[in-house]
């Protein structure tokens, strides 16, 4: 198919081009997928172009350019390996491959999107799998008061699913009044700027205070003021990567005297494969987020801010540079 892969590079930090690459071959054992929608991640992706990851953390593997970015593919199989059944053809996939025309992508990390899922709804997958992982390790289930903290894709998407796991009430607290405009019916908000948050949670909750509080803000300084939502007993689920230390942390009196329990539910922390004890896969959860999409009981139109041809690419990328709080989704179409 020769050269004609448009793909998105970060040449260097707060640069970012489109080359043209050669079309990959699917080898023996891989699929061929050409890209239908892609969603730029508005964190990940952003403190990578700033090149804002601490030296000598977790982030150094994103430190060097130039770097393909890019983990929310979704697109068509096109062709197939000779190892590779050729049923594949022509099914629609999710995938963590980058923005670019063209993908190869190995079977068994492909996700299979149904028909009745929408591509740019479907491009939202993978931060559904994170805040899916996150709601479960929270063990959040009917009844619960949870209070979310930031109200950004990660947090518009924990409320909603704590919300459809019958947990009530749902509560989002952010300094946006834009952001918590896009909450759906039935989940509740609170804005820091204009309220007394405990004051609103205590009456909110009759009370009783949040069974769990999910940390989505990925501000560090942030995390101890959320503990005074948190009722004894409690949890605080870090769905965030905080960028940076939380100064000054008192485990006395934020976490053994109030016995509360601390939830790290970053994406690597789910099961590699399915057992009868733990079915909740990356690909589970991503088949589950499908099949709520398919019947209509979650709507990502609401959280598309942006939406247009790759091309624009370097446009988008400005847009978050100058200001990201002013986007949500940003949904590239690439056929």
């Amino acid at each position: 198919m020769g050269q004609n892969n448009p793909t998105v590079v970060f040449l260097e930090p707060k640069r970012v081009t489109i080359e043209n690459r050669p079309v990959p071959s699917p080898g023996d054992n891989g699929l061929l997928v050409q890209t239908t929608r892609t969603l730029i991640s508005t964190g990940t992706e952003l403190t990578i172009l700033n090149g804002e990851f601490p030296k000598d953390s977790a982030w150094a593997q994103y430190g060097k350019f130039p770097f393909v970015p890019g983990y929310d593919n979704i697109g068509i199989v096109v062709d197939v390996g000779k190892n590779v059944d050729k049923d594949w053809i022509g099914r629609k996939v999710g995938s963590y491959a980058s923005h670019s025309a063209y993908v190869v992508i190995s079977p068994d990390h492909a996700r299979i999107v149904p028909d009745q899922a929408s591509d740019d709804g479907a491009s939202f997958f993978t931060l559904a799998e994170i805040v899916m992982n996150g709601v479960r390790r929270g063990e959040i289930t009917w009844g619960d008061a949870v209070v979310v903290y930031g109200a950004g894709l990660i947090g518009q998407l924990a409320a909603r699913f704590c919300h459809i796991a019958g947990a009530r009430p749902v509560i989002c607290v952010d300094v946006s009044d834009k952001r918590l405009g896009l909450l759906p019916a039935g989940i509740k908000s609170v804005n820091p700027k204009s309220e007394d948050v405990v004051e609103s949670v205590s009456k909110m909750t009759n009370g009783r205070m949040a069974d769990v509080v999910i940390e989505t803000t990925g501000n560090p300084d942030v995390i101890p003021q959320e503990f005074k939502v948190i009722k004894r007993q409690g949890k605080i689920v870090i769905l965030s990567s905080p960028r940076g230390t939380t100064a000054n942390f008192d485990f006395h009196d934020l976490c053994n005297s109030p016995s509360y329990t601390i939830i790290g539910a970053h994406n690597s922390s789910h099961p590699n494969f399915e057992t009868p004890y733990n079915q909740w896969t990356q690909k589970r959860h991503a088949e589950l987020f499908f099949n709520f999409l398919a019947d209509g009981e979650i709507d990502m139109k609401p959280l598309i801010s942006h939406i247009g041809s790759y091309t624009e690419a370097v446009k988008f990328y400005q847009i978050l540079l100058e200001d990201r709080t002013q986007a949500m989704g940003i949904v590239m179409q690439w056929s």
